[in-house]
């Protein structure tokens, strides 16, 4: 699901690049949108990055729950062979 959508954000990114390169310098109104979708994008995009940046956390934080677990069970082991 979240590569459809990532998908999707760089195909609009590639359209806004192309509609970049055609529009001309002097006109206003077709700049004017371009800065607008622009800024648009630039706002979905910054939301998906805060997103991956808390499941990157997430992901951390049980990365970090597991080892501590692991070590745990580790010592109970090593204290029931008597070491």
């Amino acid at each position: 699901m979240m590569t459809a959508k990532n998908d999707r954000l760089l195909v609009r990114l590639r359209r806004l690049k192309a509609m970049a390169a055609s529009v001309q310098p002097n006109d206003r109104a077709q700049l004017t949108a371009l800065l607008d979708d622009v800024e648009t994008l630039r706002g979905e995009l910054m939301r998906e990055c805060a997103r991956l940046d808390q499941e990157l956390n997430r992901a951390t934080v049980r990365v970090m729950a597991i080892t501590a677990y692991g070590r745990s069970a580790q010592s109970v082991r090593a204290l029931r062979r008597g070491h």
